[in-house]
Order: C-alpha cells, then sequence, then structure tokens
C-alpha cells in the first residue's frame, strides 16, 4: 500500500502528460454544420465551386468575415442568410473551431498556359509598381502565407474564390472594417488590376502548394520554365 502511495503522484502526472499529448476533440459546435457543407468537412474548401478553405485561418479573421456579411459590408446572396441568425458567441464558437484545425495538404500544380503564369507570379511576388499595385505578398507575407488577423493566406484558396474577391473589392460588395486601412488598401490594389492581371494572379496563386508548419514558404512556390 505504501509502495502505491508513493507511486500514485508520479502516475497522475504521467496521465496527466498522456492526455495533454492527445489531440483535442476536433467535433464541431452545432452552428458549424452548415459551414462544413460547403467548406468541406475539414474545413479544406470546395475549389470546383469556389469556396475557400477555412481551415487554419486566423479565428479574429473568420469572426471579422461573418460580421461583415451581418453588417452588409460584404456582399453575398449564400453567406448573408446564414451568418445573420449567428449570435456573437456562435461566431466565436465557429471561428475557434476552424482556426484549430490544420491546413489541408496539396500538390502543387502545373500551369499551362506559361505567359499567364509569369504574369502571376509576378503580380503576386514583385506586383506591377508602373500600375500602382504592390506584390500580393507584401502584405499577405512572403509566400502568400498571410498575416493574421487582417491578411488572410491566399496560395492554395481556389482561382474562382480570389478572383470573385478580387472583383468584389472593386466594384465595392466587399469592404473591410472602415477602421482597418487594408480596406481602403485592397480596393485601391483591387482598383487598378485588369481582368488579365485578376485571372493571372488568382490562377498562380491556387496552383500553389500550402505550406506547412516544417517547411519554408521560399521552398513552396511553384514556377515554370
Amino acid at each position: 500500500m505504501r509502495l502505491l502511495r508513493n507511486l500514485a503522484p508520479a502516475l497522475s502526472a504521467f496521465l496527466a502528460l498522456f492526455a495533454s499529448s492527445q489531440p483535442a476533440s476536433s467535433a464541431p459546435p452545432a452552428e458549424a454544420n452548415s459551414c462544413l457543407a460547403c467548406h468541406g468537412a475539414q474545413g479544406e474548401g470546395l475549389a470546383a465551386a469556389g469556396y475557400p478553405r477555412l481551415a487554419g485561418l486566423s479565428a479574429e479573421y473568420i469572426s471579422e468575415q461573418l460580421n461583415a456579411y451581418i453588417d452588409g459590408r460584404r456582399v453575398n446572396p449564400i453567406m448573408r442568410p446564414m451568418a445573420m441568425p449567428l449570435t456573437a458567441t456562435q461566431i466565436q464558437g465557429i471561428a475557434t473551431f476552424f482556426s484549430a484545425l490544420p491546413a489541408p495538404s496539396n500538390v502543387a500544380a502545373a500551369l499551362t498556359d506559361a505567359t499567364q503564369s509569369a504574369l502571376g507570379q509576378q503580380l503576386a511576388e514583385r506586383g506591377e509598381w508602373s500600375a500602382g499595385i504592390p506584390a500580393c505578398f507584401n502584405c499577405h507575407a512572403p509566400g502568400g502565407v498571410g498575416l493574421p488577423p487582417a491578411f488572410p493566406p491566399i496560395v492554395g484558396q481556389p482561382a474562382m474564390y480570389i478572383e470573385s474577391q478580387i472583383q468584389a473589392w472593386k466594384n465595392g460588395t466587399r469592404q473591410g472594417d472602415p477602421k482597418n486601412l487594408a480596406n481602403a488598401l485592397m480596393h485601391n490594389v483591387a482598383f487598378r488590376m485588369s481582368d488579365t492581371q485578376t485571372k493571372a494572379v488568382a490562377a498562380w496563386l491556387a496552383a500553389q502548394p500550402i505550406p506547412t508548419p516544417n517547411t519554408s514558404p521560399s521552398t513552396t512556390v511553384k514556377t515554370n520554365p
């Protein structure tokens, strides 16, 4: 009995360490179930429909976007009715859940249009300063991995989604927090971009692999000869 009493503290410490090493429950909150239908069971998105991945985005960013749909700062006939009934607590629950999911792994896709690929890479990495267009990576961080909470990751998101969001910033159907300078910045950048440039950078960004936590962004950029 004395031996058991002496071992008890060590055993408790071991069990606590074991429990902490196990993955937390990934069960989504009830209000997130409707999100999964379009954004994937693991928040990986649905490229064919242009639905973005939510997994790994910051909780602050996700919360802000849901509130933007409610406030009308983002105009979307599908998302607004989904967001309107949500309480602040439910929004936080959804944001926390998706932010905790790991970003999905994907393989860089080879772009068949070399001219479009070169233009897209230029805009993402270096911009087009003669037209007043800074590089996407200037704000969204090297490799396009994002700079929370204002600038989300953009590599590996569906081309259809990236293109639609640049157009939305351009025509005013997407607006950020008026107190956030990123709002005015994105509108001005998008306004200067031609349709050709928009399609090129969207295609190139979508074709890039999503960096893993152990991968340097500088090694993940896919270039074509």
